[in-house]
């Protein structure tokens, strides 16, 4: 099974993407210029459709 979190990651910093902190459990925190929102992120994204999801709350163009 693919894993999509490094991917997610990578692109979310690619597109100036800031980790803001640690949340509840095994998920983080980030911060989308494009969108002026808060994006949560989990640490085990095994679903494209999370990855997908975590994308579009971003502002980001992207399909995995």
């Amino acid at each position: 099974m693919a894993e999509f979190e490094k991917k997610v990651r990578e692109i979310l910093r690619q597109n100036k993407c800031s980790f803001v902190r640690r949340g509840k459990g095994d998920h983080d925190i980030w911060f989308s210029p494009i969108t002026g929102h808060h994006i949560t992120v989990d640490s085990k994204i095994k679903s494209r459709h999370t990855a997908n999801a975590i994308m579009k709350q971003s502002g980001i163009n992207h399909k995995f």
